[in-house]
């Protein structure tokens, strides 16, 4: 039931669920009890590194980059194609294994069997009522195929429809709107959806489907010279393997059926496939009936005759494909701390690939190679990190995050208590420019590192990384991560820890497409792999230092303000009769908090007596900062999608929503427009609540405080 605004609001009392103290509790205890162990064990045998040799060892291993090595890695990555479950995807993950065993680091692979999508059939024609047929291009003309697999939909059903075509846009709640208003009947036709709009693949095709639509073409509407590219993709809802959810697919564990109604709801009803840009022209241009909306054609990159059908030609789809059980492979290399064994500091990317992958995601994997074989130099010259480092390849993120999620639920409580920070590389190169997410506390930290880093575009010498990105962007500009695109979504979203997600680029042409080939990268992306030094410096360096500093580098105060900008746009998007107070009064003992921390955190630096008691200080101090986290958390997660537990940032149910945090909130506003005044402010109110709530959780626990 909604929770009716309190008289007593103003005292902001906390209130934790059980499912809530529950977790919180273990969390606090094992964070504790390995203090603990740590202060009368570990520290007294483990020798200190000064700043001195600390300043030393990063140094070196931003001069011992070069550009060759990260080729030279791209170059074999990326031979052949290898999708999730294939035999190339093994020989990959043996490459990165080998790898990591080259250079003495400690290697281990965890497989899991999972349910992965394979394509079988797939035909699309056009029949016009002169009698002819025009078959349409499913694959890549011009592109190598050797081994490509053919564009599909993963876990799309299997099926046909014959029906005329209507052209539905985004697929989003407002065209429909305007295609009601033109007066189009789109029950029972095919509809084409062109990528975008804020809204996944499976949202667009669940939408459709909902209105009656019997199958969907989905394209990507861009100006390229790569017009017969088809966009793969997964039309999966949710994350990680779908017999398995919300728990570790490895070790023999339970598995669902696949008829089981939970496993069957995170996929379509009906059936979809991409086609190429060019396919989607042939189509537009023969397209009669109503007009396009105005706002439609000026947008739009692809051409068209400026009519949206149906019709006046039928189509005949078909997509045949099958669900079949693969093993996934997870890669990891772990250098273990000197000092906090039982801290880990983990950088991911994933592996896996739809086609060739040199941008997505190989550019990250050369990448993770890179910060292995360097910091494997820094052992060699005596470094040990202070924390455990641990470097993850990750396995089928391109059906949904399978190979990170999987891992991250089996080992939920063990990452909940010792992760200080996770650090996603995916697309480490698109393009020019750089373009960083983080979680709020770790943007201090970011900052001061490009300043050390070399920008990789600047003609001047000298030129860093910070000043190229905040002339460009007449600032920082730091983005959030509400998404769930990368494999920092199970960390972040299921079990809050700190996250940073980096992409040099913003986006680019053959995404998703048998031309994301290393000849792309080398003519194209980065031609002197210099891009791919600077995001890799800037990934290493993340690490080290989060690894190395004795209090680590948190701002929780930034969070604070972030919040509270969250919290003046919410205010001008919300009418009357709906309080915001519970998060403001919460904010407010965040900000406190991260300013008692703030203070704590100078005066041990300043002291020069680096004794136990001070050791032991700083541990539960780090321990403090690395929780605070956790308590954005909510047991019982967002409404609709409880697996998601942050109440900070989030996916949203619907994804048309204009606000990208406080997913709980931006839900209820969606799923309530249909209610009466007085029930759409209680909902959200409620919702309010809550993420009051998880705000004033992470305050108290930034504070020591479980309650």
């Amino acid at each position: 039931m909604p929770q009716s605004c309190s008289p007593y609001a103003s005292k902001m009392p906390l209130f934790i669920s059980k499912q809530t103290f529950s977790f919180l509790f273990i969390l606090f205890f094992l964070a504790f009890f390995t203090t603990l162990h740590h202060y009368y064990s570990h520290h007294q045998n483990s020798p200190k590194q000064s700043s001195q040799n600390t300043l030393f060892f990063l140094n070196t291993f931003l001069s011992s980059a070069t550009n060759y090595t990260l080729a030279t890695y791209l170059r074999h990555l990326t031979l052949h194609p290898h999708l999730a479950g294939t035999t190339p995807s093994l020989h990959t993950a043996l490459y990165v294994k080998s790898h990591f065993e080259s250079l003495n680091l400690q290697t281990h692979v965890t497989n899991y069997s999972v349910l992965l999508s394979y394509p079988l059939f797939s035909s699309v024609t056009l029949h016009f009522p002169n009698g002819s047929v025009l078959p349409l291009t499913l694959s890549e003309a011009g592109s190598s195929q050797n081994g490509v697999i053919k564009p599909y939909h993963a876990y799309s059903p299997s099926g046909s429809a014959y029906g005329k075509l209507v052209f539905l846009n985004y697929g989003r709640e407002k065209d429909y709107v305007a295609l009601g208003a033109q007066g189009v009947k789109i029950k029972g036709c095919v509809g084409l959806v062109r990528r975008g709009g804020g809204l996944s693949r499976n949202e667009v095709v669940e939408k459709a489907a909902a209105r009656g639509v019997t199958a969907v073409l989905m394209f990507t509407d861009s100006e390229s010279e790569y017009a017969s590219g088809v966009e793969r993709g997964t039309v999966m809802s949710g994350l990680g393997d779908p017999l398995s959810p919300g728990w570790g697919a490895g070790g023999g564990g339970e598995k669902l059926r696949l008829d089981d109604p939970r496993v069957m709801k995170r996929f379509p009803s009906i059936p979809s496939l991409p086609i190429s840009m060019a396919s989607a022209e042939s189509i537009l241009k023969s397209l009669e009936g109503a007009d396009m909306p105005y706002e439609w054609r000026m947008s739009m990159k692809c051409s068209s005759r400026g009519r949206v059908g149906p019709g006046p030609f039928m189509v005949n789809f078909t997509y045949e494909g099958e669900r079949k059980m693969a093993t996934v492979h997870n890669v990891f290399a772990v250098i273990r701390g000197s000092e906090e064994l039982d801290r880990f500091v983990l950088l991911g990317n994933h592996r896996d690939a739809w086609t060739y992958g040199a941008v997505d995601p190989n550019s990250g994997t050369a990448a993770l190679l890179d910060i292995a074989r360097r910091y494997a130099l820094l052992m060699r010259l005596g470094w040990n990190p202070r924390r455990t480092i641990i470097l993850c390849s990750w396995d089928a993120e391109e059906f949904g995050m399978i190979g990170s999620t999987e891992w991250v639920e089996q080992n939920l409580v063990n990452l909940g208590s010792k992760s200080v920070a996770y650090l996603n590389v995916d697309c480490a190169v698109q393009g020019p420019g750089f373009f960083p997410s983080t979680t709020p506390q770790l943007d201090d930290l970011l900052t001061e590192i490009t300043k050390k880093v070399n920008d990789p575009d600047s003609e001047s010498e000298g030129m860093t990384l910070y000043e190229r990105w905040t002339a460009a962007n007449r600032g920082i500009r730091i983005q959030r991560l509400s998404g769930v695109d990368s494999d920092f979504a199970p960390f972040l979203h299921h079990a809050g820890v700190p996250s940073v997600d980096l992409y040099y680029g913003k986006d680019f042409p053959v995404y998703h497409t048998a031309f994301d080939s290393y000849s792309w990268m080398v003519n194209f992306g980065d031609p002197f792999f210099q891009r791919h030094v600077a995001v890799t410096g800037v990934w290493g360096l993340l690490a080290l230092r989060l690894a190395e500093d004795p209090i680590l580098p948190f701002n929780y105060l930034t969070y604070a303000v972030q919040l509270q900008d969250y919290t003046h746009i919410l205010s001008d998007l919300l009418e009357g009769g709906i309080s915001l107070h519970p998060i403001t009064a919460a904010i407010q003992e965040l900000a406190a908090a991260a300013i008692e921390t703030l203070e704590e955190a100078k005066k041990l630096k300043d002291d020069e007596a680096i004794d136990e008691h001070a050791e032991l200080k700083q541990r539960m101090l780090n321990d403090r900062l690395m929780l605070a986290e956790r308590g954005f958390l909510d047991a019982e997660g967002l409404q609709g999608k409880p697996w998601f537990k942050h109440m900070v940032y989030g996916p949203r149910n619907d994804g048309e929503s204009e606000l990208d945090f406080f997913p709980g909130i931006a839900n209820a506003i969606s799923r309530s427009s249909g209610l009466n005044s007085e029930e759409h402010n209680e909902a959200i109110q409620h919702e309010i609540w809550r993420t009051a709530r998880a705000i004033q959780r992470a305050a108290h626990a930034l504070k020591g405080e479980l309650t």
